[in-house]
Parts: structure tokens; sequence; C-alpha cells
């Protein structure tokens, strides 16, 4: 198996600068925020083994372990290829379910100059790092006409909220005792609004992705006829993540 460290970009985001004090920009992080989110040297998250940060109501937690969380958006493209299987989770009349589904997805990479790169890190007013802006991420399921999931979606005015969880490349490494065994994977954890696509077209463009994701079949025409045979939906997401665990070194090298 390729060892996707080597894959890893090795460009280290500038360190912030101090945001002037106007009053068109935010105040500069308190020294109160600063310490209850422990930054590593120099600001650069790349270099840290651990962020320590809390769980707030409403406020993004960074990753615990920084070192690991992509930011590049070719990275993120690459694991959406590589993954065969999405797994939903939402809540409905009924409680809690999770569902796992093939798909197709929508994930542009023209709004980056250099895709290939990690996009910088920024901070929030308060201080607590921010996750990258990858911009908009659709993925395109197709079901049969009722069902539970269809229920919740409708039920939620069309407008269900949902968590969305993607992983490839897994493999056990194993270690000289328990304890020090590991596992290597890639993977996508995001939440987003799940809804029916209603538009014909819309409907196409949809089903086509999902063929050249599960199928490597571009273009495939449909008719309207076999669009009217199925119940296609898609979840619209921006707060999503990456993370990479790569390949331990063995013991003993350098």
């Amino acid at each position: 198996m390729t060892d996707i460290a080597s894959e890893l970009p090795q460009h280290t985001p500038a360190s912030p600068s101090t945001p002037a004090q106007t009053p068109a920009q935010a105040p500069a992080p308190t020294a109160a925020a600063v310490a209850r989110v422990s930054l590593p040297p120099s600001g650069s998250l790349r270099r840290a083994p651990h962020v320590h940060a809390s769980t707030t109501p409403g406020a993004h937690r960074p990753m615990r372990r920084a070192d690991r969380e992509v930011r590049s958006p070719q990275q993120i493209k690459d694991i959406l290829d590589l993954c065969e299987v999405v797994r939903i989770a939402y809540q409905d009349a009924e409680g809690l379910t999770i569902v796992p589904m093939n798909f197709g997805y929508q994930f542009t990479l023209e709004r980056f100059p250099q895709p290939e790169n990690d996009l910088p890190v920024s901070l929030s007013a308060d201080g607590t790092p921010l996750p990258p802006d990858f911009g908009e991420l659709r993925i395109f399921l197709h079901s049969a006409h009722e069902g539970r999931k269809i229920d919740a979606i409708r039920a939620a005015g069309n407008a269900l909220q949902v968590a969305f969880e993607l992983d490839c490349d897994h493999q056990v490494h194993e270690g000289r005792t328990p304890c020090n065994w590991s596992a290597s994977f890639r993977s996508i954890v995001g939440t987003g609004t799940a809804s029916v696509v209603t538009d014909l077209d819309e409907k196409i463009v949809a089903m086509q992705a999902l063929m050249t994701k599960q199928a490597g079949m571009d273009h495939v025409p449909f008719t309207a006829q076999q669009m009217a045979s199925v119940t296609v939906w898609q979840i619209t997401s921006t707060n999503f993540t990456g993370k990479i665990h790569t390949v331990p070194r063995p013991h003993g090298s350098k």
C-alpha cells in the first residue's frame, strides 16, 4: 500500500497576523481565548500533535489531531473518489438512525488556484482555529418513492438536517504490544441538509454523477420516464472536514 504520508503537501500555513484595530475588522483574540485553545508555535497547526479545546454549543471545535486534518481541496476530492459508500445519520419521529448508501457527488476545484496545496489556517475573533473553507459539497443519492428516509425529508419540509461520513484506505498495523497497534485511513465527516430533487434536469445531473462515481460511466442518458420511476435526493453541505491517518513508520526507522 502506498504511504499516504508521501502524498501530503509540505506547505506550512503562514502565521496569522494581528488584526488592525478598526471598526470594520474583528477584534484581536483575547488572552483568555488564546489560553482556551492552545496553539502550537507560530500559529501553525501542522506542527503540533494535539490542539486542546472544549466543545461549546454553536461553535466549531478544532480537530484534536490537527496534523491529521486535511487542508488540501485536492485531497478532499481524492477521498470522495476512493470512497464507495456514504453513511447518513438523521433523526425522525422514530428516533436516531443511520443508513449506508452508494452516492455520486459534485465538488469543484476551480475556485482554488492551487488545489493540491493546503489552505491557510484562519482564526475566529476569539482565537479559535476555523476549519478549511472548501466551498459546497453536494452528495447525490437515489431511492424508492417511499420509505423512512423519504418520510423524514418530507416531514422536515424538504430540509432534513443530517450528518454524514465516508472512509476508505483502511489498514491495520501491528505494534510491539497490543497498545501499539494502529490503523491508517482517510475519511470525511460533515453535516448538511437533505432534500428531494424535483427538477428533471437536476435529477438527470444527479443520476449521471452517481453513474460516473459508481460505474465509471460518464454522461449516461436518462429519459423523463426513467427519472419518474425513482426519487433522487441530495445532501448539500459547506460544513465538512477531512482526516488522514497515515501508515505509521516501522519501529526504529528514521
